[in-house]
C-alpha cells in the first residue's frame, strides 16, 4: 500500500530493474542521468508502460540504457522506493546476456555504463540500499 499524503494515498508507479552479470560475474549498471537518483549507480531500468508486461518493460528498458539484449529470468526480489509525489514499486529480474561479447553503450536515461565487480561496489556511488539490498537478495557479484 502507498504511504498517505495529506491528499490521500500516493500514485503508486510500477517500474521494473535488470540484474545482469556478464560471464565474468560482474553486474551491469548504469549512471542515471535523470532524477531521481540523478549521477548515481544503479541496475538498468524504469518505468512500466501503459499495456506493456513486466518482462518486457525490462528487456526494453536494457535494451534503451545499454543497447544490451536480454533474456529476462526470474523475479529477484522488489523493493518500494518514496518518490516526489509517486511511490515507484520496482520488481527487479535476474538477466542473462542474449550475446556474450555484446559492449554496452549509454544511451537513453544512461549517461554511462559499466560492469562492475565486488571493489568496483565499493568505489561507486550507487543509488540509496542498491548494494544492501542486491546482497540481501544474494544478487551481488562473489
Amino acid at each position: 500500500m502507498a504511504p498517505d499524503s495529506p491528499g490521500g494515498p500516493l500514485p503508486v508507479q510500477a517500474c521494473v530493474g535488470a540484474v545482469v552479470l556478464d560471464a565474468r560475474g560482474r553486474l551491469l549498471l548504469v549512471r542515471r542521468r535523470n532524477a531521481p537518483g540523478r549521477g548515481l549507480w544503479s541496475v538498468p531500468g524504469g518505468r512500466v508502460e501503459p499495456g506493456e508486461t513486466l518482462t518486457a518493460a525490462v528487456a526494453r528498458e536494457v535494451r534503451e540504457e545499454t543497447g544490451l539484449e536480454v533474456r529476462v529470468g526470474a523475479e529477484v526480489g522488489r523493493v518500494t522506493i518514496p518518490g516526489d509525489g509517486v511511490v515507484y514499486d520496482v520488481a527487479d529480474f535476474a538477466c542473462t546476456l542474449a550475446e556474450s561479447s555484446a559492449v554496452p553503450v549509454a544511451g537513453d536515461d544512461a549517461d554511462a555504463v559499466t560492469f562492475a565487480d565486488a571493489a568496483d561496489l565499493d568505489r561507486l556511488s550507487c543509488t540509496p540500499g542498491l548494494v544492501a539490498t542486491l546482497r540481501g537478495w544474494g544478487a551481488l557479484p562473489a
